[in-house]
């Protein structure tokens, strides 16, 4: 059973329950567009690639709750300084995160599976800490209903590869219906002392 999942049945139960919460959530999605635009201006969308299944690139979408401020060097200022009382607040109830239910129509996500990072991270993962690509990232995971970012990078990734070998539509029912309780929680939303997470800059001593 666990295996006819893996095979196609996590992709079924993707598109169908992701077209769903699209249709039933596209009134929530209108109006806090409608709040960022009026808060932050254009663009409301935040695209950026990610590494995907197999390591492959994709374009992930985000609604946007940073400002682009740079410094006077012409860099982008750190997150804490970017990220508005209005991302604040959407970022606490993970609605920033709604757009991705387009990219798991188009295949590019699931709704459970490890967070899609930046590309420049594939290059500094162990062979183990790949292995988190074996899957479709999801918009939620083991990894965020376990600390989400308020844990190391490290034991992100070991949680992230504990999900690919238990994989199944059991745990993923468990991981939908925990990730409720901590989007009602607002638990574990930043690493301390960050307004998002840490860089990840590789593994010492693997």
């Amino acid at each position: 059973m666990n295996q006819l999942y893996r095979n196609g049945g996590k992709r079924v139960w993707d598109l169908l329950l992701a077209t769903t919460m699209a249709v039933i959530l596209l009134p929530l999605i209108l109006v806090v567009v409608v709040i960022v635009r009026w808060r932050l201006g254009s663009p409301v969308l935040f695209k950026q690639p990610r590494g995907g299944l197999g390591g492959r690139h994709f374009t992930l979408f985000k609604i946007r709750g940073m400002t682009d401020a740079r410094g006077s060097d012409g860099k982008l200022l750190p997150d804490e300084q970017r990220l508005t009382s209005t991302g604040r607040r959407i970022r606490d109830w993970s609605l920033d995160e709604l757009p991705q239910l387009w990219n798991v129509i188009r295949g590019d996500m699931s709704l459970v599976g490890p967070r899609p990072l930046y590309t420049s991270y594939l290059k500094r993962y162990t062979a183990e800490q790949s292995r988190r690509h074996e899957t479709r990232p999801g918009i939620t995971g083991w990894a965020q209903v376990n600390g989400r970012n308020a844990i190391s990078w490290e034991d992100r990734f070991q949680l992230d590869v504990w999900y690919v070998d238990h994989l199944s539509l059991a745990l993923d029912l468990k991981i939908l219906a925990m990730t409720a309780l901590r989007v009602l929680g607002r638990r574990g939303i930043s690493a301390e002392g960050h307004a998002t997470m840490t860089e990840f800059i590789g593994t010492k001593n693997p």
